[in-house]
C-alpha cells in the first residue's frame, strides 16, 4: 500500500525542492541595495501614513457579513441544485420536501438582506 503513495511522495519532494532552490537563488543573485524607501510597508499603492490602528465603521462589518452570509448560500445552493434531478426521481414526497426547505432557507436569508437594506447597512456617505 505504502508503494501507491511513492509517485505523490516524489512529487511533493520535488515541488519543495523546486521552491527552495529559487527562493535561495533569489536572495544569492538578487540585487542588494537597500534603502529607506524599499523598508517601507506597501499597502495597495498607497503610502503608509498615520497609525495602522484606525476603527472601521459598522457598516464595514455588515457588508463583510451580508457577502459571507451570501457566499454560504451559493456553496449550499449549487450542489442541491445539482443533484435536484436524483430528487424528482425519488417522488413528489421528496421533491416537495426539498424544496420546502430549500425555500426557507432561501426566505430567512431574503429577510435578513430585507432588513440590512432597511436598516441602511448597504447605504455608503
Amino acid at each position: 500500500m505504502f508503494a501507491d503513495f511513492i509517485p505523490l511522495f516524489v512529487i511533493v519532494a520535488i515541488a519543495l525542492g523546486l521552491a527552495l532552490t529559487l527562493l535561495a537563488a533569489a536572495s544569492w543573485i538578487g540585487p542588494k541595495r537597500p534603502n529607506k524607501v524599499k523598508r517601507t510597508p506597501y499597502e495597495s499603492g498607497m503610502d503608509p501614513i498615520g497609525s495602522a490602528r484606525e476603527r472601521y465603521s459598522v457598516k464595514f462589518y455588515l457588508v463583510a457579513m451580508i457577502f459571507i452570509v451570501f457566499d454560504v448560500e451559493v456553496v449550499f445552493m449549487y450542489p442541491w441544485a445539482v443533484s435536484f434531478h436524483d430528487f424528482i426521481d425519488a417522488g413528489l414526497v421528496a421533491t416537495v420536501g426539498v424544496m420546502i426547505v430549500v425555500g426557507l432557507f432561501v426566505a430567512i436569508l431574503t429577510l435578513g438582506l430585507v432588513y440590512d437594506i432597511k436598516k441602511g447597512g448597504l447605504e455608503f456617505d
